[in-house]
């Protein structure tokens, strides 16, 4: 054993030792990987930052992009409540229905991404239906580990292992090689998960949820008592109305009512349209109305303009959230609208909001709102974008924004673009698995036609990017290259080749599978990804066997980190939430680590024949048809 592995060696058991107590990140620490081995003489500086001009580095961040687009246009969310609606109150139905969602989206973009959208969509769940979240999130954290094992960008150790593959000369996998064996671990999966859910702790239905929950917009239609105060008016043809501004009419003045907002029909869906004075209305147009006098009389306005009343449910404004949305500003001390009425304040003109309640003190004014001297210390309930509900500032309106409901959260910054969204991902799918162009190409091409489309902005699209991951990866690419120059991986080969020796090809495959899992306790699935598929194609080559069911049984036992809370970013997520300890994970995750195990070694050898000296890209294709 050479100085040169002796030092390789050591960076890398330091490196799994900073891994496991998480000090420093692993970030962090990749970086200091990175700059060390070029350091110590055992690569170049060009190998050590080789990784940030891999290909397979660009893909998986234009992934991050394009999931962000699934997320701000409202497919993920679109998914949930799907998902809520045909689940209906049984538990079996929602378990495995939860599975195949969150399985089939973490197909396409990041896991870890996948989980944080469905948490709170879970947690909703549960508090619909009464049940438990301890009895979701762990399902929900194996499905999105499981969709690793579905498609070549499901995951990075997918990437990474075939980069390493066409780095050695092969032709790496295609779209689809990994599905054949994803789901039927999927269905093992969801028959494990059904049994194993009464072994699951089942905490009251909202363990998990925030401990404060602000004020939402029901709390507030009720408080201010606007159910009973708005109404939807439609303008015929006929209407006088029509071509009028709302200037002209002044419902405000002469009917003792205000506009709210104008739901306009759109291409594909009503707009809900900001009421301006100047603002023409149409024949067809929907008034949303809010009754601000007690004087007025409803009835006499839809006979007067000839209108037509819609019904208005007490969860309308919960209904647009999307578009609309309530807030709370208070008058502060020194305001320049202490002692003016709303009307006299021009807060519509000035702020584009309209105020639909005020609060004196503890008492909440029903009527004549607008009409009533503003003091000190009031609270206006108003109404309008959120963007612009956001922008309410003292220093510009006099007012002070002092609380938004808890909606704003679910707000889409995308709204409307979701059919943009899918077919930009749509096309990136036909792209990869056709071939036509390089990966990279498919999913950049995607990330330019959502934000050509306006689901992604730059600004956000470099946020989605988890650059933790990408560092680490990055940082971690360099060992690969250092062990295999210093003997490391030919050492590693041949010491599970004594090992295994007798043990045939299941045997090998299955030693492969084990030193992969259990490497992937302590270190990040990618990091173990990197360091094993050097070992695992050298293998390959000593038996004189085809690489790629050597390279697929790392792919596939990289995702394999159901055992503990730490070997995933999933696993973390879903621990709070779901109420769950560390030996839970052990309980539930050991046992369906072993079940994929045993698939994998049965399956690989037969759909990837190790026999094969040669295995071309089409016969990998072959194997991945239904």
């Amino acid at each position: 054993m050479s100085n040169e592995l002796l030092i390789v060696l050591g960076l890398l058991v330091a490196a799994i030792v900073m891994f496991a107590i998480n000090r420093p990140r692993m970030d962090a620490v990749a970086l200091i990987m990175l700059t060390a081995m070029p350091l110590l003489g055992i690569i170049t500086v060009q190998e050590s930052l080789a990784g940030f001009a891999d290909p397979n580095i660009v893909l998986i961040a234009a992934l991050f992009v394009i999931g962000d687009g699934l997320v701000r246009t409202g497919v993920a969310r679109w998914l949930g409540d799907w998902l809520t609606h045909k689940a209906g109150a049984s538990e079996i139905k929602l378990t495995v229905l939860l599975m195949i969602v969150v399985c089939g989206l973490g197909s396409m973009m990041s896991s870890t991404a996948v989980t944080a959208i469905f948490i709170p969509v879970a947690l909703r769940i549960a508090q619909a239906t009464g049940a438990s979240p301890g009895r979701l999130m762990m399902p929900l954290s194996f499905a999105a580990l499981i969709s690793g094992m579905m498609t070549l960008v499901a995951t990075a150790p997918n990437l990474v292992v075939n980069a390493e593959l066409q780095r050695q000369g092969g032709t790496g996998f295609s779209f689809f090689s990994f599905t054949p064996f994803g789901v039927p671990i999927l269905i093992l999966g969801i028959l494990y998960m059904l049994v194993a859910r009464r072994w699951l702790p089942a905490p009251p239905p909202d363990a998990g949820a925030q401990a404060t929950r602000g004020r939402s917009l029901g709390d507030w239609i009720e408080e201010y008592e606007l159910a009973s105060r708005e109404r939807r008016l439609r303008i015929a043809q006929d209407s006088p109305l029509v071509g009028r501004s709302l200037a002209d009419i002044d419902l405000r003045g002469t009917a003792g009512v205000n506009v709210i907002a104008v739901e306009r029909a759109g291409r594909l869906s009503p707009t809900l349209i900001q009421p301006t004075a100047a603002m023409v209305l149409q024949a067809g147009d929907v008034l949303l109305l809010d009754v601000i006098s007690e004087r007025s009389d409803v009835d006499s306005i839809v006979s007067r303009f000839r209108l037509e009343s819609l019904p208005l449910s007490s969860e309308y404004f919960t209904d647009r959230a999307q578009e609309i949305g309530l807030a709370e500003v208070i008058v502060p001390y020194g305001s320049e609208l202490v002692g003016k009425t709303v009307v006299e304040a021009g807060i519509r003109t000035r702020l584009g909001v309209t105020v639909l309640g005020l609060r004196q003190g503890a008492k909440v004014c029903k009527h004549e709102t607008l009409t009533r001297a503003l003091g000190v210390g009031d609270t206006l309930l108003v109404v309008g974008p959120w963007k612009r509900l956001e922008r309410i500032t003292a220093d510009e309106a006099g007012l002070q924004l002092i609380r938004l409901p808890v909606e704003v959260r679910d707000v889409l910054p995308a709204a409307g673009k979701a059919p943009f969204a899918v077919a930009s991902l749509l096309l990136v799918l036909v792209l990869m698995v056709t071939g036509v162009v390089p990966n990279v190409i498919a999913a950049l091409l995607g990330c330019l036609l959502m934000g050509a489309f306006g689901c992604v902005t730059l600004a956000s699209s470099y946020r989605s990017i988890d650059w933790k991951t990408i560092v680490l990866i990055v940082g971690m690419l360099p060992f690969s290259i250092a062990l295999q120059r210093t003997g490391g991986v030919d050492l590693g080969a041949s010491a599970l080749n004594a090992v295994t020796a007798s043990m045939g090809t299941t045997g090998v495959l299955a030693a492969i599978f084990v030193v992969t899992a259990c490497l992937g306790l302590f270190i990040s699935n990618t990091a173990t990804a990197v360091l094993m598929a050097p070992v695992a194609l050298a293998i390959a080559k000593d038996l004189g066997m085809s690489p790629y069911p050597f390279a697929m049984i790392v792919a596939l036992a990289a995702s394999t980190a159901f055992m503990t809370p730490v070997s995933s970013p999933v696993n973390t997520l879903v621990v709070a939430p779901g109420n769950y300890k560390f030996g839970d994970f052990v309980k539930i995750g050991v046992p369906f680590s072993i079940i994929v195990l045993l698939v994998s070694v049965f399956m690989v050898p037969r759909l990837l024949p190790p026999e094969a000296a040669t295995l071309t890209k089409s016969s990998i294709e072959e194997v991945s048809k239904p």
